[in-house]
């Protein structure tokens, strides 16, 4: 495939649900930081041309330390982070387009605390943007969901059925995701997740069914049963 494919992943962020002495995204996991974890698996993706992880400014030198240390030779650069989530995208988004990214390069927007992408996702990613301006994995909601008010006062109960659990990677084109980035950014407009912005501008989005084990690590629980995973992956 000769098109670009490009992996932004943001793990800027100081995890503070996490709870830990160290940020969340260098926590030990099986002798590895998570980080490492993830960027291993997206540089296994034989699709993927280049991932470019967003680190705070205070962790850029010890997260080309690691790079070195495992070889993770599709990453050549790393961009410094922003206040928000969507502040650390934006920076890779601009660097990516000063160095002259061409606007039909595939962007895969996914966290830095997900370390299980599942295998063949991002093809099927990749496959309906030739449709779609932009493409998500998600899980169907599988509990029942209740609106409630602050006090926790159930208001009503919401149908199910139409409801996703949203994940990353994300897919776009560069063009897209960086006109997306920029309007929300005229207004001033923050989203939890990428394809939101692209919603935002009458992008059509289409969900492709990921996996439960798409685990965000977001508090010590899901530290638990990564480790879960990870010893199991290691015995198989």
């Amino acid at each position: 495939m000769s098109k670009k494919i490009i992996a932004i992943v943001p793990a800027a962020g100081l995890g503070k649900r996490f709870k830990a002495p160290v940020k969340k995204t260098f926590v030990d996991l099986k002798g590895v930081p998570l980080i490492i974890h993830t960027l291993m698996r997206l540089c296994e993706e034989k699709v993927i041309t280049e991932v470019v992880p967003v680190l705070g400014g205070e962790d850029i030198d010890n997260g080309f330390d690691l790079i070195r240390q495992y070889g993770l030779r599709k990453i050549r650069r790393i961009v410094p982070g922003g206040n928000e989530r969507q502040d650390s995208i934006y920076n890779a988004l601009k660097l990516l387009e000063q160095n002259g990214i061409e606007s039909s390069s595939v962007i895969l927007i996914h966290d830095g605390v997900r370390p299980f992408i599942p295998e063949g996702l991002i093809e099927r990613l990749i496959e309906e943007l030739k449709n779609y301006d932009g493409a998500i994995p998600g899980f169907p909601v599988k509990e029942t969901l209740k609106e409630a008010a602050l006090d926790g006062t159930v208001i009503s109960t919401v149908d199910r059925e139409r409801f996703w659990t949203v994940q990353t990677p994300q897919a776009f084109y560069f063009d897209t995701i960086k006109k997306a980035y920029d309007a929300a950014y005229t207004k001033g407009f923050y989203a939890t997740d990428d394809a939101a912005l692209v919603e935002r501008l009458g992008g059509r989005v289409k969900i492709v069914t990921g996996s439960p084990l798409n685990i965000k690590v977001t508090t010590p629980e899901d530290r638990e049963m990564v480790e879960h995973l990870l010893a199991k992956v290691k015995r198989a």
